[in-house]
């Protein structure tokens, strides 16, 4: 074997043990295809397709172009301030193991659980809203096919390690290759009664909804906010990757920059190409204002071929998002926090997977899908579900940080004296998103056409609340926070940055004896 390759696995190995976690799942990812997780996820066209819609009733062209613009910078900022974190502790379970970590002991085990339980639906609802847009843009295909005669409802659509290493780099491959058409292919294709003026492109605002026009533009933020989402993806596969205190936080921060320049560019493409008649996007009878573009741009063929590589594209975009989500609920079981934690903790012993967690994140999906038949807006709702779930995860973490006394110690990736601004910065812009995105489409709504954003996520949050506080039962009686698993941990609770820095000879004792303690299981 390659010296260098042995050394970076005791390393890595050894970087778990004193986070207190021994090495169970198999370091099969590259630094490479641990980006490709996160870019797949990220999957710039098939989600910027999913969200499309939002965005052109608030704001139309210039809410696309410069929404994007804004909101990228914000986002990375979120991302430059999650890297810093995943760098000082490279673990699966990431958030709520930083939340415990950082935070105060009065309320820390609290914050934990609430942190995990956001960061668990947010990864789940992700998956689930990506199988859905994979569903609509099946029927889309057909509808294309068919010359807009077929239409489809809720209920067509509800039922309609190694290798997946591998596969990232195919994945970043088609999704570049995706990305590319859009913005060479389709502005040389457009014909010209649907090309528009650089003046219309860069600086046209359209407002369809009855929001005010700040608020309009704020709204249609979702746009890129969902797009560029799920990018702590690779901070859940840490416990997979190679040379993970430095993979995992250059692939969330290099993944949100490429997808932030590539979305730029295809957003402004698309305000070049789409038309002005923004009204017959959204009322196309293809149900997909991306899908109608394409058609108008390439024609019926055209359309069908760019249509048919984004529903691929989609398809493995759910494959890595399930990928993730097992392993963030593989990391929340690890320390008893989920029901049934006991046989979701189970680990394969041919492929070294936690299959049990697969299983347990698709089943969700599919309960979550049954929100297609109480509507179009419940059904919608789990979009804004994962950034409102996964902003609450990823905000309490990074301001527990600065907000408690703690003895962080920063990791191969840091800030410096940028720490703070950033971290404020991220913190702020998340905090505001959260409250916006409870808010309904439009001004005057009613019972059927409010945002269930709430009702689902705040019934599933007051569930997790209620369990952790109920009578003698509740995790308030006994979750412990992230609880080591090695014996070389001192005592049971995992306490990060508490430790000495790891020398040479401690990692690779420490790294020994971890591999001895799984082989001997």
């Amino acid at each position: 074997m390659d010296p260098r390759k042995d050394e970076v696995k005791l390393a890595d190995e050894a970087l778990l043990a004193n986070l207190g976690y021994k090495q169970e799942l198999r370091r099969a990812f590259t630094p490479l295809e641990i980006f490709g997780v996160a870019f797949s996820i990220i999957g710039l066209v098939p989600s910027m397709t999913s969200v499309l819609f939002n965005a052109i009733p608030n704001g139309g062209a210039l809410s696309i172009v410069w929404g994007w613009a804004v909101a990228s910078l914000l986002i990375l900022c979120i991302a430059m301030a999650m890297a810093e974190l995943a760098s000082a502790a490279p673990t699966s379970g990431g958030m709520y193991y930083w939340t415990y970590s950082l935070s105060s002991p009065r309320c820390r085990t609290f914050l934990c659980w609430i942190v995990g339980y956001a960061n668990t639906i947010g990864s789940i609802t992700a998956l689930a809203s990506i199988d859905w847009s994979c569903a609509i843009q099946i029927t889309a295909a057909v509808s294309i096919g068919s010359n807009q005669v077929y239409a489809t409802n809720n209920a067509q659509l509800y039922l309609g390690t190694n290798v997946l290493a591998k596969l990232q780099t195919l994945y970043t491959f088609l999704n570049v290759c995706l990305c590319l058409a859009l913005i060479i292919a389709l502005p040389i294709a457009t014909p010209p009664e649907f090309r528009n003026t650089a003046s219309y492109a860069l600086g046209s605002f359209t407002n369809l909804d009855g929001w005010p026009s700040g608020f309009a533009f704020i709204m249609g933020l979702l746009y890129p906010m969902w797009t560029i989402g799920g990018y702590d993806s690779s901070v859940h596969m840490s416990e997979e990757a190679s040379n993970a205190a430095t993979a995992v936080p250059w692939a969330i921060v290099s993944s949100v920059s490429v997808a932030g320049i590539l979305g730029w560019a295809i957003s402004i493409s698309l305000a070049f190409c789409m038309g002005t008649d923004l009204e017959s996007l959204i009322d196309s009878p293809i149900g997909q204002p991306m899908a109608q573009i394409f058609f108008n741009s390439l024609g019926q063929k055209g359309a069908l071929v760019l249509w048919a590589m984004i529903v691929l594209v989609q398809f493995m975009m759910g494959t890595s998002c399930l990928l993730v989500a097992s392993r963030q609920t593989f990391a929340f079981s690890r320390d008893g926090a989920l029901p049934l934690s006991r046989y979701l903790y189970r680990i394969n012993n041919y492929t070294k997977t936690p299959v049990n967690t697969v299983w347990f994140s698709a089943i969700m999906v599919l309960l979550l899908g049954l929100l297609a038949f109480a509507g179009t807006e419940a059904i919608n709702a789990i979009f804004t579900i994962v950034v409102t779930s996964q902003y609450i995860s990823y905000m309490i973490p990074i301001f527990a940080r600065f907000a408690f006394k703690n003895n962080f110690k920063p990791g191969p990736f840091h800030l410096g004296f940028m720490s703070f601004p950033v971290s404020a910065i991220a913190v702020s812009f998340m905090f505001f998103m959260d409250i916006v995105f409870f808010f309904p489409t439009t001004p005057q709504t009613t019972v059927d056409e409010m945002n269930y954003t709430v009702v689902v996520l705040g019934g599933v949050m007051f569930l997790a609340v209620g369990w952790y506080y109920l009578p003698v039962y509740g995790g308030v009686h006994w979750f412990k926070g992230p609880v080591a698993n090695i014996g070389s941990a001192t005592g049971d609770e995992v306490r990060a940055w508490d430790r000495d820095s790891v020398d040479v000879d401690r990692a690779k004792s420490e790294a020994e004896e971890a591999v001895s303690s799984v082989k001997d299981e």
